[in-house]
């Protein structure tokens, strides 16, 4: 499966160049829509409001638990709180979750990827880079 054959999944991880104009830009392509950013790749994310966001919407984030020590949830233009339950489920399998602005999740993803840190994003995609 690969990006441009339209099955939403690059399958490397990569740092996130550009992000805005409801979408992001990755290893020279352009994804519209929110976007999961993990170990095994690049997953378009079926998400694109905060109260979306749920265990259910994370499955893909929790079935891979054991490679990733922190996981940044992009609420999109503000922050919103992630839900306890979510929380809880993560912290059982060791992954601390913060929640921050899109546009700090990205920042903060790019620099502990560049450190090869186990980090995984969960980004909702906005219109303004702030």
């Amino acid at each position: 499966m690969d990006w441009e054959a339209g099955q939403g999944h690059y399958p490397y991880q990569a740092a996130i160049d550009a992000y805005g104009d409801g979408g992001f830009r990755f290893a020279e392509m352009s994804h519209r829509g929110s976007l999961i950013a993990l170990p095994t790749g690049m997953y378009a994310w079926d998400v694109s409001a905060a109260a979306e966001i749920t265990l259910s919407t994370l499955a893909r984030v929790i079935d891979q638990a054991r490679d990733i020590d922190v996981l940044l949830v992009g609420t999109g233009p503000d922050i919103v709180p992630i839900p306890s339950e979510i929380r809880t489920a993560l912290r059982e399998q060791g992954v601390i979750v913060e929640a921050v602005s899109t546009g700090s999740a990205v920042r903060t993803y790019n620099v502990l990827f560049a450190e090869k840190r186990a980090i995984a994003l969960a980004a909702l995609a906005v219109e303004k880079a702030r």
